[in-house]
């Protein structure tokens, strides 16, 4: 029965961000279809962009996942004090994050796509996919500040076991994407056609409501969250718990950063092999996006779950939860990796591309679901030892192995062998297994094990 109940409130939590992220990934691939349709062009300087977008978008997740393993702990301990001043501190590390990202992308925009655009460019127009690069991200900017605040609100939501408010705001502000991604991109019904520009007005517009839906409904209804009552009344924070927040957060948000900037760099390494393999890779995460939400969104409910019970002091009933649902996950990733194979061939043939592209999509796909359980595995240990405040292990554990590892090995592999690209990607996918085997002993040994807020 506690086992059960354990699966329950796992899938309590997960199933609102599994369907919230599962459908805004199912409008970028929406949107990846209309913006393929213009040809291979627009849907790699879309896919360029997109990846750089990346980077910032973990870094708002990095710089608020460090707080939030206290706001977890804090609501699990009932101190709303502790959990006030952990919000307030997120709004001010959300402000120098979305500076940092502006000045970076007006100032270097262009310098960034150029470095996607140097391998080889057969039947492709480099300078055409650089111009719509740049206007496809100079729009985008515009959305970088309504993503950071309700990251802000939805995290905080979720570490008081709050999932459904984000999760509809979500889906209405995919709505708002979907039909203005179409009236924009086409110009239907009288609306300018503005192709990759038009994709770019949707997404901003979209999320302003996603933005606005999750602010305005929480403090409608704010009797239902004391931990949120006047939340506004100030905005200082104690600069002597920040600085413990932020010195155990710190190596969380270098490890987002550097996370994501190492999958931009795998990409720009894959890149050597030709503009066509950007393409390739463009169509198979659309697809495999759509479904790693699921241990993604597993990952985030093991954290809360976990971060609530050392919060707690029950150290048993952590150690239990971890085990069931590192195994749960895992099951429900090879369901997945079956999935991907079946529509493997089916999806890339939807895109007005090169059948060159399309096989490299088909196999990126296949790749990328091989190692889905090895993902969902992975993912699960990290979020245990990051509820326990093992700051420095996860850094280590993730992005330092992406750098060290991942793009080294793929950096050679492109530049001086020979090997297809798939053979590399493959290779690279496979060097995970290293993660798997540290990451499994660290969580078995219970270094994870402790309450950051007694």
């Amino acid at each position: 029965m506690k086992e059960c109940s354990v699966y329950k409130k796992a899938l309590t939590l997960a199933v609102p961000m599994m369907i919230q992220n599962g459908i805004t990934n199912a409008v970028s691939l929406v949107d990846n279809l209309m913006v393929g349709s213009l040809g291979t062009e627009s849907m790699t300087a879309v896919s360029i962009v997109g990846q750089l977008i990346f980077v910032f978008f973990l870094a708002v997740f990095g710089g608020l996942s460090g707080p939030g393993i206290y706001s977890a702990q804090y609501y699990g301990q009932g101190n709303r004090e502790g959990f006030q001043n952990v919000f307030r501190l997120k709004l001010w590390i959300t402000a120098v994050i979305i500076a940092a990202g502006m000045i970076l992308f007006v100032t270097n925009g262009e310098r960034l796509i150029n470095l996607y655009l140097q391998g080889s460019s057969q039947g492709l127009d480099a300078a055409a996919t650089r111009a719509q690069g740049l206007d496809y991200l100079h729009i985008m900017l515009v959305g970088l500040l309504p993503f950071a605040f309700t990251q802000i609100y939805a995290g905080s939501l979720r570490e008081m076991g709050e999932s459904v408010k984000p999760m509809v705001a979500g889906i209405a502000s995919v709505f708002v994407d979907i039909i203005f991604n179409y009236l924009l991109i086409y110009g239907k019904f009288g609306f300018p056609r503005l192709e990759v520009r038009g994709a770019a007005i949707a997404t901003v517009m979209a999320r302003f409501a996603e933005m606005l839906i999750v602010v305005i409904w929480t403090h409608i209804s704010i009797q239902k969250y004391e931990f949120l009552k006047k939340i506004y009344r100030t905005l200082r924070v104690s600069m002597t718990e920040a600085r413990v927040i932020l010195i155990k957060g710190f190596p969380i948000f270098m490890n987002e950063f550097m996370w994501s900037g190492g999958m931009a760099a795998l990409t720009q390494c894959y890149s050597m092999k030709g503009l066509q393999v950007i393409a390739g890779l463009n169509i198979s995460n659309a697809i495999c996006n759509l479904l790693n939400v699921v241990f993604i969104a597993m990952g985030n409910a093991v954290g809360i779950i976990i971060g609530q019970n050392l919060g707690a002091s029950r150290f048993e009933e952590a150690k239990h939860s971890a085990k069931k649902l590192r195994w749960f996950t895992t099951g429900l990733c090879l369901i997945l990796t079956v999935l991907l194979v079946c529509c493997s061939k089916a999806f890339p043939a939807l895109y007005d591309t090169s059948e060159y592209v399309r096989y490299l999509g088909q196999w990126f796909i296949i790749i990328t679901a091989v190692f889905f359980p090895v993902q969902g595995f992975l993912n699960v240990l990290y979020f245990t030892l990051r509820s326990g405040g093992r700051t420095v292990i996860t850094f280590l554990f993730d992005s330092v192995f992406t750098w060290v590892v991942s793009v080294t090995l793929a950096f050679s592999l492109c530049r001086y062998s020979s090997l297809p690209v798939l053979a590399v990607y493959a290779l690279v996918q496979s060097a995970d297994m290293i993660k798997v085997i540290v990451g499994y002993i660290l969580v078995r040994k219970g270094v994870w094990i402790t309450n950051l807020v007694a």
